[in-house]
């Protein structure tokens, strides 16, 4: 129960009417810690109620001084988190938890005018949420000063590693008190994390709830080997013929994203795709829909696999396996959040093989190979052609030899005309690289 957290009143009617009962462990680990105002250094994977977990002692700790020590005006917390949407999500947990509490907090990130958030830092606010892009930003342009923080949260700070923001987070430790309280998440602990966490905490007390890596043993996972001509087919059929209510499909491409979208509404299922290119209106329209389930679907980078929190998700389906093993386990922990069950469909085709076997030795387990699967991998990636449409399907050995035809005809009359070959009007010739296939792992905010 909260009540032996010892909290304070505000917070645990906000707690009740939020439908909180009794904390996760790294709540019941955490909080006590962090009201003694210690650092802590906590590893949990996604899901296990981080956010609540910082965000609640910060809340206390800041109504406390407020109401007793009356501290000059200024930003008392800062909250450091890689993506738009998990900032979001802070923000919200924020305005929950504290809603009864005279603290102010706003949210800043790249990627949209910072009007409105100039306008929220001019007005004063205690606790600050940001993304690392943005914040920099508005700290060169002297909106934001950090010189009266009090408490600092770095949180996932793995992923801010592998979406190359390492270098700004070490700008922003340089820029704030050293003497403050220090609160440090993150999922995995690679050399390099653990380095930083050592630079930047103070005696921290650990807090480990889950095995490094591993996965919830509520999400039931389940893996489908089939060609990659064949998996849009496969997606259609279960969605089709399972009891899926809600899916987030997640693809290795911005791109691919767009592409697996758009071939679900021509085949009559609502799906929206979410990534780094979207406007941040249109983001957030399409979380908004698929958390309120005007939207069936929603096909997503790995730039939201730590940044969307949806209440009773039965379903995250990898259309693409994952290059780096760890982002397996942060996007199929979008299900099975908090003790509820969850299911985990993958799709394998010949060339994910590799992810698969180095996915399998991070959680330390094998997946369950599918038993029912109407398109088993069968080599020659022959693609199921679609309905309605009788021409034959093509092999790509039938392809590329056709390919490979064309230009040796077209060389053939370039040499036998003295006159220069006609420029194509389709502009292909000119059309630059798709920035989706160039685009680095992770995708900066600002």
């Amino acid at each position: 129960m909260f009540e032996k957290l010892n909290l304070i009143e505000p917070i645990l009617k906000a707690l009740q009417a939020e439908g909180y009962v009794k904390p996760t462990p790294i709540q019941e680990q955490a909080i006590p810690v962090l009201l003694q105002r210690k650092d802590l250094l906590g590893c949990a994977q996604t899901g296990t109620g981080k956010t609540a977990a910082f965000s609640i002692p910060m809340l206390q700790l800041l109504h406390q001084d407020e109401l007793y020590k009356k501290e000059p005006a200024g930003i008392k917390a800062l909250v450091l988190t890689p993506t738009r949407e998990l900032a979001i999500q802070i923000g919200e947990s924020i305005q929950a938890y504290g809603k009864l509490l005279r603290i102010k907090h706003t949210v800043i990130f790249g990627g949209v005018s910072q009007k409105a958030q100039t306008d929220a830092l001019r007005a004063g606010v205690d606790i600050l949420v940001a993304t690392p892009g943005r914040l920099l930003d508005l700290m060169d342009q002297r909106y934001v000063k950090l010189d009266r923080l009090k408490m600092f949260v770095l949180d996932e700070a793995d992923r801010m590693l592998d979406m190359g923001f390492i270098h700004d987070v070490k700008k922003i430790i340089a820029r704030i008190p050293a003497k403050r309280q220090t609160i440090f998440f993150s999922a995995t602990m690679p050399p390099e994390i653990s380095a930083l966490a050592n630079t930047i905490l103070t005696n921290p007390v650990r807090v480990e709830v889950t095995p490094v890596s591993s996965t919830a043993n509520t999400v039931k996972q389940e893996i489908y080997f089939v060609d990659k001509g064949n998996k849009r087919h496969l997606l259609l059929h279960l969605l089709n013929t399972e009891n899926i209510n809600t899916a987030l499909v997640f693809t290795r491409t911005k791109h691919g994203a767009d592409r697996v979208a758009k071939d679900l509404n021509k085949a009559g299922i609502r799906a929206e795709a979410i990534h780094g290119n979207k406007s941040q209106n249109a983001r957030q329209r399409a979380l908004s829909n698929f958390k309120e389930q005007k939207t069936r679907v929603l096909v997503a980078t790995d730039i939201a696999a730590r940044g969307i929190d949806i209440d009773e998700l039965s379903h995250v389906i990898n259309f693409e396996l994952p290059n780096v093993p760890e982002t397996y386990v942060h996007r199929i922990g979008r299900t099975g959040r908090a003790g509820a069950t969850g299911s985990s469909i993958s799709f394998c085709d010949a060339e994910e093989k590799a992810y698969l076997k180095d996915i399998q030795k991070l959680i330390g387990k094998s997946v369950p190979v599918a038993t029912d699967n109407p398109f088993p991998m069968n080599g020659n990636h022959v693609v199921a052609p679609p309905q309605g449409n009788n021409r034959p399907v093509q092999r790509p050995q039938q392809r590329q030899q056709q390919q490979h035809q064309q230009p040796r005809r077209d060389f053939k009359r370039k040499q036998s005309s003295n006159t220069a070959p006609k420029k194509s009007n389709s502009g292909n010739a000119s059309r630059k690289p798709s920035r989706d296939w160039l685009s680095m792992p992770g995708e900066k905010n600002y």
